[in-house]
Parts: structure tokens; C-alpha cells; sequence
């Protein structure tokens, strides 16, 4: 796993503890002499949100207690996305964490106040395992790149049954997901999202590719629109395995919405193509299932059609075509190049 930090802010770590005593002691009834120790950032990870990692020690009916943590502080400013569903994916993870259907961490509290941290914050139990990171890409270096065939062949198999089992999310469960009126959920809220998001990133320059895509796809509107919980960020890099490649922990819920299954379906997809499928210049990584193996598997767990599903690649092309203009600015990368750009959106 890279050593590098990518968080969006940094702090105190150990001013951060000392904050932190008297608010998880009010969720650990009867805690006594509660101490935090090893605050860290994770590496490799967390560009969206502030993570913080933790361990935490106190003493309850004569017994020695220790448990690690993670807390997320929302963004007070630098956002990637123009929504803020901070409580919202807060929420979605104590829903599936209570119904089991997929693993998440299990969640201890959310604070909207911000004065303790200087944001509102939630904190949930640290889980330990393998995450394919990012940076540096997981096809190169790491435990995945250094797996058998076999062992990655279980790590694909695994992360795509964890995607496909999310569709079996009982909808009124996660109401409060709905999108504003006119919008509320199913592809219009998922469209709708990035209607908003192609102003929010014109603000300052216009795109005409992003305004060109936006209108090629709302010519050709889908047929095919199931309902269904969009995860927001689905790949393999989202998720926590064990030494046996199993999921223990589907991560990053920070998009949630109700806008319906193919959605995660085509993000995963072109993730995929971007981390671990053959390239003009790099290999298909052994023991990955090919495309075509996991939309098969996916439909064979879903039971949902894949009808226009290349409506939703290109949806996602434009989706991530948004961020690259978000984060170039947030980072202060090198702007995307428009032409890069179009060719991307099969402009």
C-alpha cells in the first residue's frame, strides 16, 4: 500500500483525541478512563473526505476494552461532488449494516454539530484487511498484483457478488435518498445529479464537450430504466477484503442515491477497464474476469436486465468526464485537455 497521504485537509492528529474522549465515551455506555491513541491517515486513499484512523482503550465493569475506529469529517470546503450527502451516507451504511446485505462497517454516531471538530462528523468501527488502492494503481504493486491467477480470480468473484447483492436493498428502506422534486429517484435523480453537476463546474469556464455529451445522451434516453440503490463510487477499490479474498467492508457510500441499478453496473465496468483490463499497452491482469464475465454474473445475481447498458458506459464517460474537470481545479492538476476529453465521450 502507497505511504502517501491524500486527504483533503490535515490536522492536529493528537489535539483531534482529545476532542474526540468525551464523544465516544457518551456512545460507550459505562467506558471509564477512555484514552485514543494511534491517530493516522490511511494511504493511498480518502481524497474526498477526511479520514482519520484510531484506537481507543478504556475499562467497563472491571474489564480492559479496545476497539479501532475510523472517523469521516465532511467537507467544509474543496468538494469534489456539488451534492452534500454526508449525513445521508451515514445513514445508507446503518441500513445495510443492519440488514446484512453487504457488509459495511458498523457505525457508533453521527455529530452535526461542528463545533467539536470543526465540521459535522461520524465515526464507525475499524475493520482490518486488504484494499486495492489506487495509488499506486493495484494492477502494478501491492497484494493484488502480487496474488496467484487463482486468488485474483476469487478477489474479481467476490467484488462483483458484493456489487450485484446491493441491488437486493429493500427501497423503502433508503428513502431519504430521494432526489428534489420532479427527480426523486430512478434515472431522473441520477440525471438530474449531473445536470446540476455540468453548472456547478462551468461556473467559472464553460465545457461545450459536457454540455455536446450531455445532450447526445438525453437524445438517445434509455428504454430500459430499473429501479434500484446506487452505491455512487462501485469498484473494486471501494471495497475491504480478508487474507481469503473475501469482502468484509463495501466502502465510500458518499453518492448514494435511488437511481437505479445499471448505474453501479457501467461505473464498475469502466473502472475496471481503467485498473485491470488489457490496454494498448498493459495486459489483461491475470485472473480478472473479462468484461463480459461480469455482466453475466451480475445479471445472473440480479436477475436485471442489461438492456441499454451502453447507454450507461457512456452516461459514465460523461459522469467521469465532470470529475476530471472538478478535480484538476480541486487539486490543482492540469486541466483536462478537450480534445482528450471528447475522445472520451465519443464526442
Amino acid at each position: 500500500m502507497s505511504d502517501q497521504i491524500v486527504a483533503p485537509r490535515t490536522r492536529d492528529l493528537a489535539e483531534l483525541g482529545d476532542q474526540l474522549v468525551p464523544w465516544l465515551e457518551s456512545k460507550l455506555p459505562g467506558a471509564r478512563n477512555l484514552a485514543i491513541s494511534n491517530p493516522d491517515y490511511p494511504r493511498g486513499a480518502g481524497r474526498s473526505h477526511e479520514t482519520i484512523l484510531f484506537d481507543a482503550t478504556w475499562s467497563e465493569g472491571g474489564r480492559d476494552c479496545s476497539q479501532g475506529y475510523v472517523i469521516r469529517v465532511k467537507p467544509d470546503a474543496n468538494q469534489v461532488y456539488p451534492d452534500d450527502l454526508f449525513e445521508e451516507q451515514y445513514r445508507v451504511m446503518r441500513v445495510l449494516h443492519e440488514l446484512a446485505i453487504v457488509p459495511v462497517a458498523e457505525t457508533i454516531g453521527y455529530e452535526e454539530d461542528p463545533s467539536l471538530v470543526g465540521a459535522p462528523f461520524f465515526v464507525m468501527k475499524k475493520l482490518t484487511g486488504l484494499v486495492a488502492v489506487t495509488f499506486p494503481p493495484y494492477r502494478e504493486t501491492g497484494w493484488v498484483a502480487d496474488a496467484t491467477p487463482a486468488q485474483r480470480r476469487k478477489f474479481w468473484e467476490n467484488g462483483v457478488r458484493n456489487l450485484a447483492l446491493i441491488q437486493r436493498t429493500p427501497l423503502d428502506r433508503v428513502q431519504f435518498l430521494a432526489g428534489p422534486e420532479g427527480a426523486r429517484s430512478g434515472l431522473e435523480q441520477e440525471w438530474d445529479k449531473y445536470d446540476r453537476f455540468v453548472e456547478w463546474v462551468s461556473r467559472e469556464k464553460r465545457w461545450p464537450v459536457l454540455d455536446a455529451a450531455r445532450d447526445a445522451l438525453r437524445a438517445r434516453w434509455p428504454k430500459n430504466q430499473p429501479e434500484g440503490l446506487v452505491w455512487g463510487d462501485a469498484r473494486l477499490g471501494n471495497m475491504m477484503f480478508d487474507d481469503n479474498f473475501d469482502v468484509i467492508a463495501v466502502m465510500d457510500w458518499e453518492q448514494a442515491s435511488l437511481g437505479g441499478a445499471l448505474h453501479d453496473l457501467a461505473w464498475w465496468l469502466q473502472m475496471s477497464a481503467f485498473a485491470h483490463e488489457k490496454t494498448a499497452d498493459k495486459p489483461h491482469l491475470d485472473g480478472m474476469g473479462t468484461r463480459e464475465e461480469t455482466i453475466a454474473l451480475w445479471q445472473e445475481i440480479t436477475g436485471i436486465s442489461v438492456e441499454d447498458l451502453d447507454w450507461y458506459l457512456d452516461f459514465t464517460a460523461f459522469k467521469t468526464g465532470c470529475l476530471s474537470v472538478s478535480t484538476s481545479r480541486l487539486w490543482g492538476w492540469p486541466e483536462p485537455d478537450h480534445a482528450a476529453l471528447a475522445a472520451q465521450l465519443g464526442l
